[in-house]
């Protein structure tokens, strides 16, 4: 029971990771957008994109959560002593990120709207930054039960190396993503400006990742074994064909395929780390069954688990469906003026 729950919670890991990653790389490129008037572009497309789902995709990582706190109680009490500050820099980022991208649009005054959008561009890089390191943290073994919270433990170069590749990440989702709202919004201007940066993202990914592996083969054995054998070689090799793929879509403006190409590419490298740890939580002091919470626990944990699931899965799948579809744009002035009572009506009123 206890490697059912673990792998649900490595599914949760990997739909925060695409989810959730998506929406941190459309705030990367708002970043790098340039100036008020340079940016003005991107940014409205980075809006009018991410608005219908943008809070939902935070599910997972409350799933997650859960999943950790009361099925592993001292994974979560390990990881959260050990690094609590990281964690506690990307709790922040999350909230900041939040609250800018919810007020920077309907400030009115310039200074304000610049300092929320600040806010939101700044904690969309730092928080999978810090995420990323502490699952590095985690990787390379540095932390153990008991450990103190000490910045050795993810201030080290295989940590910094795992919250790059996490940003290369996100920037790949957030650019292949853009491509395609560009596509659907009608601004040919905008399909190059995201498809040049979608390549400089594949770049980027491909460079770091290659320094992660290197430092896995020395920092984390047991990891990297893993990864060179059994279903963590099959699925690091999906993650590069998937990779190699999305990178050819991107090129030949298959902008639709291009998006599948980037979670699956995103989303096979999770599933690739998780199952190369076997059997351990944390390789190798904490397994997967030291670690697991009392028995009748997983089970009551395990049944809403597949509840939650049948409930929440399905409406958030609709709702990326409906979003990628156009089918959730935002009313103009013209379908409000459209859609408000006819002139009758108000002469019937009063």
């Amino acid at each position: 029971m206890a490697d059912l729950v673990a792998f649900v919670m490595l599914l949760a890991v990997t739909a925060y990771a695409c989810a959730g990653g998506t929406d941190y790389g459309a705030g990367f490129w708002d970043l790098t957008a340039g100036g008020a008037e340079r940016g003005k572009r991107p940014r409205w497309l980075i809006d009018h994109a991410m608005a219908p789902v943008w809070e939902v995709n935070n599910v997972w990582l409350v799933f997650v959560l859960i999943l950790m706190w009361t099925g592993f109680p001292v994974l979560f009490q390990t990881v959260f002593t050990a690094m609590w500050l990281p964690l506690a820099l990307a709790a922040l980022g999350m909230v900041l990120r939040g609250a800018g991208f919810a007020l920077r649009k309907p400030s009115r005054r310039l200074a304000r709207r610049r300092l929320y959008g600040a806010l939101f561009a700044i904690a969309s890089l730092l928080t999978p930054f810090f995420l990323g390191a502490a699952v590095g943290a985690v990787a390379t073994g540095r932390i153990a039960p008991g450990t103190e919270a000490s910045a050795d433990a993810w201030a080290n170069s295989a940590s910094l190396l795992f919250g790059l590749v996490t940003v290369a990440g996100t920037a790949l989702l957030g650019a292949v993503f853009l491509t395609a709202d560009a596509v659907r919004f009608d601004a040919p201007d905008l399909v190059g400006y995201f498809r040049l940066r979608a390549l400089a993202s594949l770049v980027a990914v491909a460079l770091t990742a290659v320094g992660v592996l290197l430092v896995t083969r020395g920092d984390a054995p047991h990891v990297w074994h893993g990864l060179t054998h059994g279903a963590g070689l099959a699925l690091a090799i999906v993650s590069a064909v998937c990779f190699a793929a999305t990178g050819l879509l991107v090129l030949r403006g298959r902008t639709h395929w291009a998006r599948f190409g980037a979670v699956a590419t995103v989303g096979a490298a999770v599933l690739a780390w998780g199952l190369a740890q076997r059997p351990y939580l944390i390789p190798t002091s904490l397994t997967v069954a030291d670690g697991a919470g009392d028995s009748q626990t997983l089970v009551w944990l395990s049944v809403v688990s597949f509840v939650a699931l049948l409930l929440v899965a399905p409406a958030v799948f609709l709702l990326y469906w409906l979003d990628t579809h156009g089918e959730l744009e935002p009313l103009t002035e013209g379908d409000l003026r459209r859609t408000g009572p006819a002139t009758g009506d108000v002469a019937d009123h009063e």
